[in-house]
């Protein structure tokens, strides 16, 4: 899980004092306050940003915690993001997570990693903040991405993140590509679990047919 950078969000230096932080503040939620902006949903997204940033960077004890936590990325080797969700800025994430999907040893992948990160990302409060904006292209971008990084993943989780692409607000092409994913995840389970079974079956049958011959 990424922490956001909320002084890059309020384009201040850690060592900003709370006058600068309030400040900054009161500059970025009058430049995209939904008033200013006619309601358009991605100003309203960048407005929330701003004012989650202010609230905890303003408050002692939400501060603290978050300074903890943001030290604690950064010696993991975490970057923290400037993040407002919008469908193009997941949409990002995604592309930037295929793209580093693309670079893995898949005998070595993380899976249980990779799906607590798209998890993550593609929490409800995501989705549900993503269907208001009514960006279906976007939406079908992001399913189709998503689809090509996890496809490596077991059905189990497989089945999790289907769960979580359908409850966008797609058209019926994309929700069909993610039933086909899904039952092409399932086949491939099951395949898994046999194989080997067959295998051994094949290779029996190979050996009762060479006895047969050399008699």
């Amino acid at each position: 899980m990424q922490t956001k950078d909320y002084y890059k969000i309020l384009n201040l230096p850690p060592s900003a004092t709370l006058k600068e932080i309030k400040t900054a503040y009161r500059r970025f939620a009058y430049q995209y306050h939904p008033d200013k902006n006619g309601n358009d949903l991605y100003a309203t997204a960048q407005f929330e940003t701003i004012k989650e940033a202010y609230e905890v960077l303003s408050n002692p004890s939400k501060k603290e915690y978050y300074l903890q936590q943001r030290w604690y990325d950064q010696s993991m080797g975490k970057k923290s993001r400037a993040t407002v969700i919008t469908p193009v800025t997941i949409l990002k994430q995604m592309l930037e997570l295929e793209k580093y999907i693309s670079t893995v040893d898949v005998h070595r992948m993380d899976k249980e990693g990779l799906y607590a990160y798209i998890s993550h990302v593609l929490s409800n409060e995501t989705i549900e903040k993503l269907n208001a904006f009514n960006e279906t292209d976007i939406y079908k971008a992001i399913v189709e991405t998503v689809l090509k990084s996890s496809r490596l993943l077991p059905y189990s989780y497989a089945k999790l993140l289907s769960v979580k692409l359908m409850r966008l607000n797609t058209d019926a092409v994309t929700r069909q590509a993610i039933n086909q994913n899904i039952q092409h995840s399932r086949n491939t389970d099951v395949w898994n679990k046999y194989k080997i079974w067959l295998l051994f079956l094949i290779v029996i049958l190979l050996c009762l047919l060479i006895y047969v011959i050399s008699r």
